[in-house]
Order: structure tokens, then sequence, then C-alpha cells
């Protein structure tokens, strides 16, 4: 189990949620159904969108960036935690291992991106809205996107380099269900504070600056809102920016949660941060479609007629 004088082992081994190994063949069942909901319910939001003429509007092409970021995030861990679920299987390469962090955390951080366009998005539909589709083209559209994912992939890049030249010369068992950046340098031997560094300052720039920028702009909204003299017209703002908000808390908290736990959560029982964890990469995808899409009247009645 030691991998004395090698720079990095040949693989690791992914212990699932430690403390409740007895319970995983049980536990899985709820996550298999949670990660099938995710999948089709994001897929039916790609599909159409695609296929809908109607639905070829900047929220909507929001929206869709959500749903394959949800994909992307969701199909990373969901298949390799089921297997160790069920199938006991908890070997993992190293490349695969990096690979799978790149992808949590570079398309975490672009999923940050997103929702940061889709609150400028609900900002010029409610304060500006005579601005609103000159400023929302399909080509401003496309460069928000393409600046959300550059800045996600571009910050978080560097972080899964870092871990690939780290020297691992001790255990190769992850305490976590799947290649969490911290749950892997801590496995490391040598000095890794430049990894712990880095990874909280990446961390704390896409959080911090996205959540000081969407709070700006629902204080904006919410100024803009309260202005309103009717008050249907308040409650049809209101209704149209709350399924944003709760798509946003459903996202970072915990998210942060089981960052800074992994850190600093030392009386955080080790079962419950990772349980948090695997929930945080399936709750989000599997609610989003249902908070946001079934709430926007053009797919809800697409949906309904399908049904």
């Amino acid at each position: 189990m030691a991998f004395l004088n090698h720079s990095s082992p040949s693989s690791f081994i992914l212990t699932g949620i430690p403390g409740l190994e007895v319970a995983h063949f049980w536990i899985a069942f709820p996550f298999c159904a949670m990660y099938f909901l995710a999948v089709l319910g994001n897929v039916t939001v790609l599909l159409l969108v695609a296929m809908e003429q109607n639905l070829h509007l900047p929220m909507f092409y929001f929206l869709s960036m959500l749903a394959a970021l949800d994909l992307v995030l969701t199909t990373s861990t969901m298949p390799k935690l089921l297997s160790i679920f069920w199938l006991q299987s908890h070997e993992i390469v190293f490349e695969g291992c990096v690979v799978q962090m790149f992808f949590i955390h570079g398309f975490s951080a672009v999923e940050s991106g997103v929702l940061l366009a889709m609150a400028f998005d609900r900002y010029l539909a409610i304060c500006r809205p005579l601005h609103y589709w000159a400023v929302l083209t399909s080509s401003t559209i496309a460069k928000l996107f393409l600046a959300a994912v550059v800045r996600g992939l571009g910050l978080m890049a560097p972080l899964t380099c870092m871990v690939s030249s780290l020297s691992y010369c001790g255990p190769r068992v992850v305490a976590h269900s799947y290649c969490e950046h911290m749950a892997v340098v801590k496995l490391a031997c040598g000095d890794t504070r430049p990894n712990n560094i880095y990874g909280l300052t990446a961390a704390t720039v896409v959080v911090g600056s996205d959540s000081i920028l969407i709070a700006a702009s629902y204080t904006l909204i919410l100024r803009a809102v309260m202005g309103l003299s009717s008050k249907e017209a308040r409650l049809k703002s209101f209704g149209t920016c709350s399924s944003h908000v709760c798509v946003i808390l459903l996202f970072y908290m915990p998210g942060l949660f089981s960052f800074y736990a992994q850190r600093w959560g030392r009386s955080i029982p080790e079962h419950l941060h990772i349980l948090v964890a695997d929930l945080y990469l399936l709750v989000p995808p599997m609610l989003n479609p249902l908070i946001y899409g079934m709430r926007a009247e053009p797919i809800r009645e697409r949906v309904l007629n399908l049904v």
C-alpha cells in the first residue's frame, strides 16, 4: 500500500464515504435515482431549447449552458461513485484521478461564471429593459460563455498540474468519494503549501468576485422592483428572479461548506463532510431543471404537452 521512492502512484484508492461503508450499497440507490433525474432533466432542457424556436432567447441560452455544465459535473463523478458503492471498484488510475479533479473544479468555476452571466441577464431585463436586446446579442452571449470557460478552466488547469508534479511516497488511499483537490494533496510528501495557497486563492477569486457581483446586481434589481408602482409588476419581477436565487444558493452554500470543511473543519464528522460533498455535485444538477426550467412558462408548457 505504500509507494516509497516514487514520484506518483499508478493509482489511488477512493474510500467512498468513510464511516458509512456498510451502508454504501443502500446509499447508492437514492444516488442513482438522483443521477438519473439530473441527466433526464438537463438533457430535456437542452433538447427543448435546441428544437423550439421560441426558446432561442438569451435566458434560455444561459439555461442550456447551465444544463450542459451540470451534465459534465455529475457524469464526471457519479458513474465512478456508483461503481464504488455497488461493485467495490475503489481503484482509479492516477491520470484518471487528475482528469476527474480538473473536470470537477474547472467546470464548477465555469458554472459560477454562467450564474454571474444569468444575474447580468436579469439585471438588464428588469433595470435596463430598453437596452436588453441591444446588449445581449448572440455574439455577446457567446463571448460571456467563452469568458467563463477560459477563466474557470484557466484558473484550475495550474491546480491539477501542481498536483501532478507532487511526490507521493505514502499511502494511496483517498478519504473521499472522488478526487477532490485537498483530499489528494494530503497524500503528498514534501511541501504542499503552494498547492494549498493556490487552491484557496483560486476558489476565493472565483467565488468571491462572482458572489459580490451577483449580490450587487440583485441589490440594483431589488431597488428597481421596489420602485415599480404596480403590485403585479413587482410580483412578476420577483418571480422571474426567485428561481435564479434558489439556483445560486444551491450551488454556493454546499460548495463553500465542502471547500472550507476540507481545510479547517476538523470538528465536522468526516462522513458528513463527504456526504455533503457528494450531494453538492448531484442535488443542484437534479433540481436546477425543476427550479429554473419548470418555472419558465414556455418550457413548462412544452414538457406538460409531452406528458
